[in-house]
C-alpha cells in the first residue's frame, strides 16, 4: 500500500451490489462529513448471493480494479457482506490501496446476547461461508448461533430506496423461520448480516416484536475508514457522486433515493 498522502479531492469509495450500502454511507457521513465520497452500485451484477464463489470473486476484483484505477481513489470500502465474505482478499493483494471490508457483526452480538441465542440473518452466499464459521468458532463459540439466508429482503430494501412498498409478509415468514429453529424462540438479538437490511429495520423490528436487538457492522466499517484516513486532507471539489454499473429506467427509480443520502450526480460506468 502507498503511504503517500492522498490529494485532499481524492474519493473514498463505497462498493455495494445494490443500495445497501447506503447504510454505511450514513454512518460515514457521520463521522467524516467533509470526506469525498463515490458510491457505488453494481446493478448489473444484483444479486451477489445467488451467484457462486468465483464469479463474485472474478466480478468484485474486475470492477474494483477499474475503479481504481479510473477514479484515482484513496481507499475503497466493500460495503457487501457476500462480497467481502468471498473477495477481500484477493481485492487486497492486487490493489494498492486500503480496503475495508465488511463482516457480519457476531463479535458485538455475542457480547449483547442475554439468552445465548443469536440470530444471523444474510444472503445465501454469505451464510455458507467458512468466513463466517471461523466468526462463530472465534467470539460465540459458548452461543447458538441460527443461521438463516434471506435473500427477499435484498428485493425489499431496493423497493424501499426506490419509493415503493416494502412486501412486509416476506418480513415475517424470516422471523417466523427464525424463530421456528431449534432454540429459535430464546433469540434476543439479531444479526443483520447484509448491508440492505438495516433499511428495513422498523419492519424487522415489528416482525420479531420486543425484547429483540439488532446488530449490523455500519458503524463500526465507518470508524474503521476514519481510522485508516486519520491525518489527511479532504477537499469535496464537486457534489458525491452515484455510479451505477447498468443504466436504463432502473437508476431513475432510485434518485430520490439517492437524494436523501446526499448523493444527486448519477452515472453509469
Amino acid at each position: 500500500m502507498t503511504s503517500e498522502m492522498p490529494d485532499p479531492s481524492a474519493p473514498i469509495l463505497l462498493f455495494d451490489s445494490g443500495v445497501g450500502g447506503l447504510t454505511v454511507l450514513a454512518e460515514l457521513r457521520r463521522i467524516l462529513p467533509q470526506a469525498p465520497v463515490i458510491y457505488a452500485a453494481d446493478n448489473a451484477g444484483l444479486p451477489y448471493g445467488e451467484k457462486s464463489e468465483a464469479q463474485i470473486a472474478a466480478r468484485v476484483a474486475g470492477l474494483l480494479g477499474r475503479m481504481t484505477e479510473r477514479l484515482s481513489l484513496r481507499l475503497a470500502c466493500i460495503a457487501c457482506n457476500t462480497a467481502s465474505t468471498i473477495a477481500l482478499d484477493a481485492v487486497r493483494e492486487v490493489l494498492e490501496i486500503p480496503i475495508v471490508g465488511t463482516v457480519p457483526a457476531i463479535k458485538p452480538a455475542a457480547a449483547l446476547t442475554t439468552t445465548g441465542v443469536i440470530g444471523l440473518i444474510g444472503t445465501e452466499a454469505t451464510i455458507r461461508q467458512g468466513y463466517v464459521d471461523r466468526l462463530e468458532a472465534r467470539f460465540a463459540a459458548d452461543k447458538t448461533l441460527l443461521r438463516l439466508a434471506a435473500p427477499e429482503l435484498v428485493s425489499a430494501a431496493e423497493a424501499r430506496l426506490r419509493g415503493e412498498p416494502v412486501d412486509s409478509m416476506a418480513i415475517g415468514l424470516t422471523a417466523q423461520a427464525l424463530r421456528a429453529m431449534p432454540g429459535g424462540q430464546a433469540i434476543d438479538t439479531v444479526v443483520l448480516a447484509c448491508t440492505h437490511f438495516p433499511l428495513l429495520l422498523p419492519e424487522l423490528a415489528a416482525a420479531f416484536g420486543p425484547g429483540v436487538q439488532f446488530v449490523h457492522g455500519a458503524e463500526g466499517i465507518a470508524r474503521r475508514i476514519a481510522s485508516l484516513t486519520e491525518g489527511q486532507q479532504f477537499s469535496r471539489e464537486q457534489r458525491d457522486l452515484a455510479l451505477f454499473t447498468k443504466d436504463g429506467e432502473a437508476i431513475e427509480a432510485y434518485r430520490d433515493g439517492l437524494a436523501k443520502y446526499g448523493l444527486t450526480r448519477i452515472e453509469t460506468f
